[in-house]
């Protein structure tokens, strides 16, 4: 967690001064668009760049009597990463199109079902063998079981972070081979739509059950019942959890009904309008900060919120502007952050322990999509080929896996030394996809002509 990092740093009266945040911050915002720019060239994403840049300013730290990373502005950094990481999940709900899975309908159903669960499985059951048998991280577990948390749920979230993924990789290779609305195109894009749906879904599900179990009070609405009737039955406790989830998310589909009306009408009536832009982040961060109360992960109120917007006449627009606006600064933030506290790593025999079971987890990350999208597609009539092609497609991973790993560790589910490891997931299916699609498709004519999309990026009214 970013917080429990800021112990390392000094802090002083006179580190105080906002303006002492700007030098870090410049200073990241550089390193990224430098890293971003030389990984594009191979054809890697560019948070790979974004942490790259964290790890170049992390290392800032190791400067005896340094001022410029103190235990200030890393709380200043840590509100830019907050909104970042919103808005990151955001602006993936805005670009949700829902059309996409009604095109393969029953097909994309079985190859996220089983592409989640397959992957979710086998971390459940790496992190179960090791920390049973291997002496996984003991000091992480002796703390979590005195908080009251169950180390089963840290296992279950270990599988829950494998089953996010990110195509974004697959569908620039699929366009790029004239093969992105072919069938195994179409069942690629919907399958990952329904997988983002159902991974925030249950990270959010986990990260409440686990925490439902700790004494103490909270300002969630279940906390608030529970001590208010002195109750402490596990089962009414888990009840509860549910049905404020359902009512949150009945209360998003009611929302959703009356704003997609008035942004419909703002983007009909006043298009390109920077109002449109500032009303759809506030609601935003409103969701967000309301679905804490519903036991609800911010980021997944975030995401809901997006959804609602991707069926408005302006979703076009308000996703440019959200991503352009977050992608300035608050994701490159987000993101460095995240590799800063890589360097909490202690390489002592607990981290020997944990390198053997991070491999192994980053192993059955890559080979369980594979496996369960393969599996859900040549159960949907697949050829052979395009299932594995399938497969191999839903194992990209990028963000979003950054993102359910890191809110894993704040939940403290999961122990800080899997992130290094996540970089590692990354980077391996960044490069394997493309490589592995192209060769599957080598001496293959294009099924589709490559359309070029409209740029959106008209200049903003901002009367």
């Amino acid at each position: 967690m970013l917080l429990d990092f800021l112990t390392s740093f000094p802090s002083t009266s006179e580190n105080l001064e906002p303006f002492k945040l700007l030098l870090p911050l410049g200073l990241i915002l550089i390193f990224a668009k430098v890293f971003s720019l030389l990984l594009n060239k191979a054809h890697l994403p560019q948070v790979v760049g974004f942490l790259i840049s964290g790890l170049v300013v992390g290392a800032i730290g190791f400067i005896p009597n340094q001022t410029v990373l103190t235990s200030n502005t890393m709380i200043g950094l840590s509100y830019f990463a907050k909104i970042g990481v919103v808005l990151i999940l955001f602006t993936a709900g805005v670009e949700t199109d829902i059309k996409k899975v009604k095109a393969e309908g029953v097909a994309s159903v079985v190859i996220t079902s089983l592409g989640v669960l397959i992957p979710l499985a086998l971390g459940f059951l790496v992190a179960f063998l090791f920390r049973t048998f291997g002496e996984l991280d003991t000091d992480f577990y002796k703390a979590m079981t005195e908080k009251g948390i169950n180390p089963i749920y840290s296992d279950i979230y270990y599988g829950v972070i494998l089953s996010a993924t990110s195509v974004s990789i697959t569908v620039a290779t699929l366009k790029e081979l004239g093969r992105l609305d072919s069938r195994v195109g179409t069942a690629l894009v919907s399958a990952a739509i329904l997988d983002d749906i159902i991974g925030i879904i249950l990270l959010s599900l986990v990260i409440s059950l686990a925490n439902g179990n700790q004494t103490g009070g909270g300002e969630d609405f279940v906390s608030m019942i529970m001590n208010a009737t002195g109750s402490t039955n596990a089962a009414l406790n888990i009840f509860l959890i549910v049905l404020f989830m359902l009512i949150f998310f009945a209360l998003t589909f009611v929302l959703g009904i009356v704003l997609k009306k008035f942004f419909n009408f703002l983007g009909n009536k006043y298009p390109h309008h920077i109002r449109i832009t500032i009303l759809s982040l506030g609601f935003c961060f409103l969701w967000s900060y309301l679905a804490e109360f519903f036991n609800i992960a911010d980021i997944t109120g975030a995401y809901l919120m997006g959804l609602i917007f991707a069926g408005t006449t302006p979703a076009d627009y308000i996703d440019h502007r959200a991503e352009t606006t977050n992608n300035y600064i608050f994701a490159p933030v987000f993101f460095a952050s995240i590799a800063m506290e890589m360097y909490q790593t202690k390489f002592d025999s607990s981290f020997l322990a944990f390198l053997g079971f991070g491999l192994v987890w980053v192993v059955v990350g890559l080979a369980g999509k594979v496996l369960g999208a393969g599996a859900g597609a040549m159960m949907s009539k697949f050829k052979f080929k395009d299932s594995l092609r399938i497969g191999i497609g839903m194992m990209a991973r990028a963000e979003v896996l950054i993102v359910c790993a890191q809110k894993g560790v704040e939940a403290g589910l999961v122990s800080s030394q899997i992130m290094p490891f996540t970089l590692i997931l990354i980077l391996i299916s960044s490069f394997l996809t493309p490589i592995l699609l192209k060769v599957l498709y080598k001496g293959e004519p294009p099924e589709e002509k490559i359309s070029l999309k409209t740029d959106i990026s008209t200049p903003v009214k901002t009367a």
